[in-house]
């Protein structure tokens, strides 16, 4: 039997007997026969009880038991907290209200538990990343816990899916650059599975790989690394989630998807770009500077050739199409900063020489 059917068949009982007496106290009240009043009031109790009883009873349960599911623990102990100490305010304040005269004595202190109450879990759960910082910087930090800098916790981070499957947020994390909390949330766990599922073999690989790095990141992380059950109702899209997430939590978002960058920065959330960390930190070279380079491919333009400096960097060398395959001196002559990252354009060192 289940919980709807049973819920019905109790309120339908409940209804029906509060019917029936409901009819023979009005039939009583204007002097007719009780027993027609008794019926009709009976039918009525027992089919509205039939109906409305799921929606009074198991529906609003249900439907609270999936918010307390869905919301992290510590915004249900803020709310919890924020609760109490509400109720004790309202108390505090209740005393003297009650010596008011009639009827503000004794609907006063009910209206202040109420405002105070819900005060307090509201304060409490916008709140609670700042709360609880300030009270783990009371505490003295523990000698060897790098996850700390004066005594304080930095402020988390937002992870999306195409930081985990890049990969190279394992690495950074074990630099120790990130030192605040790195948050994964549900969404995007799900998304990432469902890329691991994909029929693609592109997709399906990829997704592998970013299962496979944060499993890494889980285990070999410096800073602490948590799955969050947190959600966005107003949104569907994965980044939209993202972005609303992150204003909540007043928190960065750690990704290498430039059109996300460009919406979160358009929306006040603040991002760190992998692929930006990855040019600040590359090797800087000037034109005139030597290198030696292995040309591996052909260029665009007729005669180019292509080399890689060992952190990624594309060296567009004229005249070196004859050379694929070998290693040559070259000498840069400019430098060109794309928003897709820094090439290098340079001529082959003997025709450098023979040219001037």
């Amino acid at each position: 039997m289940s919980a709807d059917f049973s819920a019905r068949i109790a309120g339908m009982v409940l209804f029906l007997v509060v019917g029936i007496f409901g009819g023979l106290h009005l039939a009583a009240t204007l002097g007719e026969s009780p027993y027609r009043y008794a019926v009709i009031f009976m039918l009525l109790g027992a089919l509205t009880g039939l109906v409305l009883t799921p929606y009074l009873t198991l529906w609003p349960f249900r439907a609270l038991r999936r918010s307390v599911r869905k919301a992290p623990a510590q915004q249900l102990l803020a709310a919890v907290v924020g609760l109490v100490v509400g109720l004790i305010v309202a108390a505090l304040i209740s005393f003297p209200l009650s010596l008011l005269g009639p009827p503000l004595g004794q609907i006063l202190p009910f209206v202040a538990a109420i405002v105070f109450g819900y005060l307090g879990v509201m304060i409490m759960t916008m709140r609670q990343f700042d709360i609880v910082e300030m009270v783990r910087g009371q505490i003295p930090s523990r000698s060897g816990d790098s996850r700390r800098n004066g005594g304080r916790w930095h402020k988390p981070v937002l992870l999306d899916t195409s930081v985990i499957i890049d990969g190279r947020i394992v690495d950074i994390s074990l630099t120790g650059f990130v030192d605040g909390e790195i948050l994964v949330p549900r969404f995007v766990l799900n998304e990432l599975q469902q890329v691991a599922d994909s029929s693609d073999r592109l997709r399906r690989r990829r997704g592998r790989r970013g299962l496979e790095m944060l499993h890494r990141l889980q285990s070999d992380s410096i800073a602490p690394v948590r799955v969050v059950d947190m959600d966005i109702e107003d949104a569907r899209a994965v980044d939209d989630k993202l972005v609303l997430l992150a204003r909540r939590l007043s928190c960065p978002i750690l990704t290498n998807d430039y059109n996300l960058n460009r919406v979160a920065e358009l929306q006040g959330v603040r991002v760190l770009n992998v692929n930006a960390l990855a040019n600040a930190v590359k090797a800087v070279v000037i034109p005139g500077e030597p290198l030696t380079v292995q040309i591996v491919r052909e260029g665009k333009e007729p005669d180019q050739g292509v080399a890689f400096l060992d952190d990624g960097t594309m060296i567009v060398v004229e005249d070196g199409s004859d050379s694929i395959g070998e290693e040559k001196d070259v000498i840069v002559t400019k430098v060109l900063q794309t928003a897709a990252g820094r090439m290098l354009f340079a001529r082959l060192e003997n025709s450098v020489a023979g040219g001037d």
